[in-house]
Order: structure tokens, then sequence, then C-alpha cells
């Protein structure tokens, strides 16, 4: 190298040229006249999504609500009545308020009103029981509530418990439910000025919602999102979904759920039109799919499988293609190829709440076009690559934090990377250290990585059936027993075993129609599509237990496993 150019590459130093004396490039680049300012850096935050549509699309129609109507000029107003309401009640910046509701247009609202007031937004699970409601409100320190009346007895006793005096707000829907004693939503907003300026948080790490995870044992841990996150997490769904303007999108997902994976702000981000649905019932969506030509909607795997289901009188057709995403847990690709034949198509997210919902995809290679419906479904079953807001993923093991071969077959934790991975845990350092150990964020999957880049999540880490020291995928059997013809929803976990340690054991739910089957059915058709050594000893035949969210509960299949009766 020449000996004068590499003079001029050492850091600090400056170098003549033309009788000028030329700082090094550090310098040049971090020049004060080169710094941040108001006119070249703005905070990133979702709450500019609705103002923006307002403006450019005012007479658009936003929110449809069974026969309500709002356009986008409304919805923007009636979120910024909210916001200012909020003020004049005493809600300051940093404060929680919480909603308990179905997906109806005040939820939606409060996902801008409430961080327009500077406010954390806690959208409940109307699914909890009082008690754990009564946690979260307390863990959140929540300052105001806002409940739908058909929910009043769980908010009442909830407020009970919480034992704190605080405003109640309630939505009067039609007949959802009695009055419960505060002021009503409708009434609320009219004490809230449209004009009442806002500003955007000056930090975009600044918290907009709080989110509390569903855990199996223990008070479930409350998750903090940012600004930053959300905005980016709202257009990478935009971009990986396919929604524009002309979306019609279908609240199918609830918006309590990681705050319906952002797509409460993702849809307003493109103008899009939301379609509130106040509960997850096959005749209504399949209604509301063919009076609004809904284009897009969202739902676990179980939601899926109740389609996939539906009585014949329910169904429809459809002259368009409606893209469903899916995501929680890995969707058999039995219902992946039902779903196809239904007119729907599918896409398979995976994502949690500790990332803000959906942060890969399994996205989709024109060459799967041409393979059989079985085989495509099965590589859509995996969970894929990284949203284009994602930094990166990784498998890896856990303790050396060496990345696993590529070969997908061998087994490490699933790792993600990125600006829409949570701040962390609400007043829990502990658990958010262990959750960041290594500069990675621990998803506790166990996955393995595709020669073609593609994750393939085998089990949670507490799930994976270790036999005779082979470790069993549950998620493998589980594709097995989805694909019996008599078989509507299975689950396996690991029972003792005396020689082996464990072997797996299957719980079946069988469809309404269902011929009779017996245990030694479903286990010969499991030997007949696995190895040996897979294969259930053991059948137990029954409705599965849930979360409130649709996963099954495998903590207490476990225990079922292990009472040998």
């Amino acid at each position: 190298m020449d000996s004068g150019f590499a003079a001029a590459l050492r850091p600090g130093m400056t170098i003549e040229w033309k009788g000028m004396q030329v700082p090094s490039v550090e310098q040049v680049y971090d020049a004060p006249h080169l710094a941040r300012n108001p006119a070249n850096c703005a905070a990133l935050t979702p709450l500019g999504f609705l103002a923006r549509a307002a403006a450019i699309y005012p007479d658009r129609l936003a929110v449809i609500h069974g026969a309500r109507r709002f356009t986008y000029r409304e919805f923007n107003e009636r979120c910024r009545r909210f916001a200012d309401a909020l003020r004049r009640r005493g809600i300051m910046p940093g404060d929680t308020v919480a909603v308990l509701a179905p997906n109806v247009p005040a939820l939606l609202e409060a996902h801008y009103a409430v961080p327009m007031a500077g406010a954390v937004l806690n959208a409940l699970n109307y699914r909890l029981d009082a008690r754990s409601i009564a946690f979260i409100l307390g863990h959140g320190g929540a300052k105001l509530l806002i409940a739908d009346r058909e929910f009043g007895a769980l908010a009442t006793d909830a407020l009970r418990e919480y034992d704190r005096d605080i405003p109640l707000v309630e939505i009067a829907d039609g007949d959802n439910g009695p009055p419960l004693g505060g002021i009503e939503y409708e009434d609320f907003l009219g004490e809230g000025d449209p004009a009442a300026a806002w500003s955007p948080p000056a930090d975009e790490w600044s918290a907009i919602a709080l989110n509390y995870t569903s855990g199996t044992t223990g008070n479930p841990k409350g998750v903090v999102f940012h600004h930053r996150g959300a905005y980016l997490n709202a257009l990478g769904n935009a971009i990986t979904f396919g929604l524009d303007r002309h979306s019609v999108y279908l609240w199918t997902l609830p918006m309590f759920h990681c705050n319906g994976w952002t797509h409460t702000w993702g849809v307003t981000a493109v103008a899009g039109t939301h379609v509130c649905l106040r509960r997850v019932d096959p005749a209504l969506i399949f209604d509301a799919i063919a009076e609004h030509r809904v284009t897009h909607l969202c739902g676990a795997p179980v939601v899926l499988n109740l389609l996939v289901h539906a009585p014949a009188s329910v169904k429809r057709r459809f002259e368009h293609v409606v893209e469903a995403a899916t995501g929680g847990a890995a969707p058999p690709s039995a219902v992946i190829e039902a779903m196809e034949l239904m007119g729907f198509r599918v896409t398979h997210l995976y994502g949690l709440t500790e990332s803000y919902g959906p942060s890969t995809v399994c996205a989709w290679q024109e060459e799967w076009g041409e393979l059989p419906l079985g085989e495509r479904a099965s590589l859509m079953a995996r969970q894929g690559v990284p949203y284009l807001t994602l930094d990166r993923q990784r498998v890896a093991d856990p303790t050396t934090m060496r990345d696993v071969p590529t070969d997908g077959e061998t087994i490490g934790e699933l790792m993600l990377r990125g600006n829409t991975v949570m701040k962390g845990y609400l007043m829990n350092p502990a658990a958010t250290v262990d959750a960041f150990a290594g500069g990675w964020f621990h998803t506790g999957d166990l996955a393995v990585m595709h020669p073609d880049a593609y994750v393939e999540i085998k089990d949670r880490s507490k799930d994976i059936i270790i036999s005779g020291g082979e470790n069993i995928s549950s998620i493998e059997v589980e594709e097995v027993l989805y694909r019996h013809p008599q078989v509507m929803e299975a689950a396996v976990v690991a029972q003792p075993d005396e020689r082996w340690g464990e072997t797996p054991c299957a719980f079946v739910t069988l469809k309404p129609e269902a011929e009779e089957v017996a245990a030694a059915d479903i286990i010969a058709w499991c030997r007949a599509n696995l190895a040996h050594y897979k294969v259930p000893r053991r059948v137990v035949f029954g409705p599965l237990p849930k979360t409130s969210t649709g996963k099954i509960q495998k903590y207490a299949l476990r225990e079922q496993a292990r009472d040998p009766r």
C-alpha cells in the first residue's frame, strides 16, 4: 500500500490537498453542523399514521362497526376528543390507562388517544379472572379504567380487588349490559375538544403500551412497548401482509393481544378500513367477509381451525382471495391446506408479546407454487425468516451462544435482536436481564435452521420430550395427528416412563361428526407415519384446556399425563 495513502487513513490525522488542511474522515462526518436537529430528526411514533390518513384521505371509510361508520376525519376527531378528555380528567404523561373491551371502536381509538395524552395504554385480556385483572391494574398502576358493559361484573370485581379509587368510563354498545355507575364513553368523549393541541413524544423510546404475558404459572409479566418499536412493527406488518389503502381488515384477532399485533396502527398507516367484531364466531366472520369484501384477517391457529370446522350452513364462498395471517403456534399443515381450499391464502408468522407480535414470516417462494398442496403446506408451516423491520434472528446454543449448523436437524434456541423487541419487563429487572442475556432476546423456543435460512420451531424448551436420550418434538407428533381424518385438535406432552424416562402422550379432540375412534386406531395411524420411538404410548380423548388467548395449556396436560389412570 502507498505509504502516503496509508498515513491519510490514520484516525485523527489531517492531510493537505491543494494547499488546504483537510481533516480526517471521522472529524468531517462528526462535525457540529451535521448533528441531529429538529429539521432532520423526529421521534418515530405510530400516532402520526392517523393524522396523515385524516389529512390525505379524510372521507375514506376508516371504521365499520355494525351499522356505525366513521371516516378518517371522524376517527381522528374522536381520538383527539378522547385524548383531551383524558387530560381534563387528570391523566398525566407516563400514567397508565387500562381498557377492558372486545374489538369495538373505543378500544381502537384508545390506541391513539391514550398515547396522544402522553399516557401508556394497557389493553386488558377480558378472558382473565377478576383477581388476575386486579393484579395487572395494581402492577401497572392504572389511573383510569375504561370497561365495556359486557364485562361489567368482571370490572366491578377487579376494581373491588384492586381497592383503589380510580375513575370508570363504561362503553355502551347496543345491549351489551346494564350501566356500571361510571360515565358513558360517548359522554366522556364529549368532554374533550378535538382542536386541543397534542404533541408526539420527544423521545421515541417512551413507553406507548403495556401488555401482560399469559403465563402458565405465577403472575404474568408486564411487557413494555416503545413508540419506535410500535411504529416499525406496524410498517413491517403492512409490508409483509400486503396492506394498502384498498385493504379491509377484519378484527378477528383480539386488540388486547400485543395491541392486535400492532395492526391497530398498521391498518391506519395505509389508510385501510378497520371492521370491528365483538366476538369470534364463524357465522359472523363469513358474513362480514362477504358483506364488506374483507381482504385481510389474523388469528391464532385455533381461529383458523374454527373456520375450517364451521358448519357447512355458515360457510360462504368468496369471489376474492382473503389473506389470513396466523401465528402463536405452528399451524398444522392440514389446517393450511383446508384454509386454502376455502379461498383463504395463509401467511405463517411467528412472534411473542416481547417482540410486538410478529417478527418472522414464512416468506413465499415462487417455486413452492409448483409443489403438491401437502408438500407446500409443510414448507409454509415453518416460522421462516426475519421481518424487514427485525435486525436478526438466529438459532444458537443458549449456553455457548454458538449458532447451530444450518442442517434442519440440530436443535438450538431461537433468539431475536432488533428495534421491535420490548424495552423490558415492568419492575422486573432480573427477568429482563435473563431475557437479554448475551445481547439477544431469548424466546425459549427450540428450533432448527434449515439450509435455506428458514427457521422451524420444534418445541418450547419445556415441551420437548426426551425418550431414551432421544429428543422428540411434540409439534412433529401433533402434525401427524392433525392429518388423521377424524381429529380436530391435538396436543402431545411427555408422560413419565420407567424404561425410557419419558414417552409421548397424545390428547385428542375428535371432529363433531367423527365416527367412533379408539386409542389403538390413533396409535396405529402414528406408527404408520412416524419413527416408532415417537409414537404416543397413550391417547386421551376429550376437549383440550386452553389459555385465555386460545393457546393449549400443556402444563395442565402434563399434570394429567402424570396420572397413570
